[in-house]
């Protein structure tokens, strides 16, 4: 019995991979976000990124691969997380955990920066405001988003989502496959 439920696991992930991959609307959608990125990269801008629990984890995972290395040694590439826990247990306690993220970008966001707001339903209050504040401030937003895209999907200049209506970890999965192209995506053009 654990074998064929730890088996299944895998047989599921490689299937909502597989869905993922075969539409060719996916591909086209993170190549047109990795050069949304590049393009203000090269303008001098940089890229912020936000997500609740793993999706966070996924969003401090995407900022520091850029900052450091992913597969080539080259120079850093701005890009950040909203992950210090200073900021957001401040914000939080005085402001609501509904804009954690949204006081960061008002902060450091610019005209011609990117946000990328990962949330695997599309509809958690704070990675919405934080895709408001983002359009506010004249950047632009790649949101990854998981199910019918939530409302996130409308509040986004370009949105990847994983339509797979099951549990949020399969959605994350895909996730942080289209975060290793969009990085690699990225470290190319920069090169």
């Amino acid at each position: 019995m654990g074998n064929q439920r730890i088996s299944a696991h895998f047989e599921e992930a490689a299937a909502v991979l597989e869905r993922f991959r075969a539409e060719q609307r996916n591909i086209e959608v993170v190549q047109h976000a990795g050069d949304m990125m590049v393009a203000a990269l090269k303008a001098g801008g940089k890229l912020i990124s936000c997500g609740n629990g793993g999706s966070m984890c996924d969003a401090m995972h995407f900022a520091e691969e850029l900052t450091g290395k992913f597969r080539n040694d080259r120079a850093p590439i701005a890009a950040m997380s909203i992950s210090d826990p200073s900021h957001l247990t401040c914000v939080g306690n005085d402001h609501g955990f509904e804009q954690v993220f949204a006081r960061f970008v008002q902060a450091h966001g610019k005209p011609g920066d990117v946000l990328l707001a990962i949330s695997t339903s599309g509809n958690s209050p704070n990675v919405l405001r934080a895709a408001e504040a983002a359009r506010a401030a004249g950047m632009k937003v790649v949101a990854l988003t998981g199910k019918d895209g939530g409302k996130l999907a409308a509040s986004c200049d370009m949105e990847v989502r994983v339509a797979h209506q099951g549990y949020a970890d399969r959605i994350q999965e895909v996730h942080i496959k289209v975060i290793h192209a969009l990085i690699d995506h990225i470290e190319q053009a920069m090169a």
